[in-house]
Parts: C-alpha cells; structure tokens; sequence
C-alpha cells in the first residue's frame, strides 16, 4: 500500500516537472537570446549565457565611427538597442495606460452587474445569466471586423479609444464576481439594507472589500490578456507609431532582407514579460484564493 502510494505520488511530481519545463522552455530561449551575440544565436552555441566576448556593433560602425569603439558585449548590446532603436518606454507607458483603463471600466462595469445577477430578483434574472454564459463563448476574432467597421465609421481608429472602448464591458469578469457574491451571506446584505444604505452603496462599500480576492484574480487575467494583445492593437493601430502597445513594439526588430535583430527582440520581450511576472508574484497568494472563490471567513 505504501509503495502503490509512493509510486503515485512519484509519478504526479514527475508530469508536473515535465509540465513546468516545457512551460519554462520558452522563457529559457528568450533570456538566452537576450545574453548572446547574433553569430551565438545564429549557431545556436553558447549556452545559456553566451561567450560574452567583445563584437563589432555594425550600425555603430555605419554611423561613422572607428571600430575599435564598436566592441560591445552581447547583452549590453542587445537591451541598450533594445532601448534605443524603439521608444519602448513610450510602449511600456501605452501598455500601462491601456490595460490600467480597461481594467477599472470593467470592474465598474461588472460589479453592479454582477451584484444584481447574485443577489436580486427579478424577471429574466436567469435568462440574462444564461446570455452572459453564451457570450463566454464567442471568440475575440469572430467580433473583430464589425468592431473594426464601427470605430472606423466613428473616426476612432488610431486613438487610445479604439483600444479601450470595444473591451470595458467583460462577461468573464461578471461571470467571475457573480460566482464569489454567491458566497457572500445575505444576512449581510440584508444588514445593510437595515442600515439604510442604498443598493450602489452596498455594492461599493460591503461587496467590494470583500471581493478583493476575486478582483485580484480577475486583474490577472485582464491585464495579461491585454498587456500581451498583439491582434487586436495591429488592427486598429495602422498610422500613429506612438500609440503602439509593447507587443507591436517587438516589430520594430523585425528584418526584412537582412533577417531579424534576435537578440534586441529577445531583450525587449524579457523587458515586456518582467513586469507581469513581478505584479503575478506580488498578488500570487489573492490570485490563488479569487480563483479558489473562497468566500467570506
């Protein structure tokens, strides 16, 4: 019994290692590329790090000057033209300002809706919920071109707008809040009620605090699924370059005839990927107990 339990348990711990590496595996090739020369990456040589040796930074060489002052190291070559050939930090900045803005309209959205789908009733409750399911299940691509048609009737293409209005509205995240309000006890809604304070009041002032873990969760989700939106931004972002997202940032390291420049590429996608891995480690233990829907204690 001991050794069926061990083997078992073995067994779990090797497909979850296996499922780490082969998620990890991605992360591993963009760090290493970040770190070596093009000949490195080209070659495939080097191993994680890369040689580090001197190379001659041919741009810096066509700009005019000697080249003996064109001897750089791989990664302070790879993440200061990172930096320099792309306004990144103007990227960075559009990412933050988008995803912040979608994020605090869809929670001003989905609170109130998800509020009265929990614990009001009335007429067609069900149904609305029901509509609320089946738009979970409508994929982003198939709404893409009458979204596109509209904003482009509206004049609203090439505008911070066209990338935060078609979004506001989440019916995950008010399916998500739905689901914890459930378990929040209507003895204290009804306490509230007791106290005179309206519905609004109640949604803001007694549901919120207690749906933090929820919106932790839910912010996850939301700003990772924007932050790295690459479809939608290179569809309604044609003609103004300063309003790029950091994704469609990484096409500015894309070749043509010449190939593409790996290693800044590499070095401006670790630079885009950190911040989420930081905010994610941040809020791992809320964002464990949104997803658990735990409830009140």
């Amino acid at each position: 019994m001991l050794n069926r339990f061990s083997t078992t348990e073995t067994m779990k711990h090797v497909v979850l290692i296996l499922g780490a590496l082969i998620v990890l595996l991605p992360f591993y090739v963009m760090v290493s590329y970040s770190l070596k020369s093009p000949n490195e990456i080209m070659t495939n040589s080097g191993g994680i790090f890369g040689a580090q040796e001197l190379f001659r930074d041919d741009y810096c060489v066509a700009r005019g000057n000697a080249a003996a002052d064109c001897m750089v190291r791989p990664w302070i070559y790879n993440y200061t033209t990172a930096f320099s050939k792309a306004p990144l930090l103007r990227y960075l900045a559009n990412g933050v300002f988008v995803t912040a803005s979608i994020f605090l309209i869809q929670v001003i959205v989905a609170l109130p809706c998800a509020y009265a789908l929990a614990k009001l009733r009335f007429w067609g409750r069900d149904a609305v919920f029901g509509l609320v399911l089946f738009c979970l299940l409508i994929p982003v691509h198939a709404i893409a071109l009458p979204l596109y048609i509209m904003l482009a009737k509206l004049g609203m293409t090439n505008s911070y707008a066209a990338l935060i209005v078609p979004w506001t509205i989440s019916v995950f995240g008010i399916f998500l809040m739905r689901q914890f309000f459930m378990t929040v006890p209507d003895d204290l809604i009804d306490a509230a009620r007791m106290d005179g304070m309206s519905e609004y009041s109640i949604i803001w002032k007694v549901m919120l605090p207690t749906a933090i873990p929820a919106l932790m969760a839910f912010a996850i989700f939301s700003v990772v699924a924007h932050w790295n939106d690459y479809f939608w931004p290179r569809i309604v972002i044609t003609g103004n370059r300063d309003l790029f997202t950091p994704p469609l940032g990484l096409r500015e390291f894309k070749g043509d005839a010449d190939g593409s420049n790996f290693g800044p590429m590499m070095a401006t996608a670790v630079v885009i990927v950190t911040p989420l891995i930081v905010v994610f480690m941040l809020a791992q233990r809320r964002f464990i107990e949104g997803i658990t829907l735990s409830g009140m204690k």
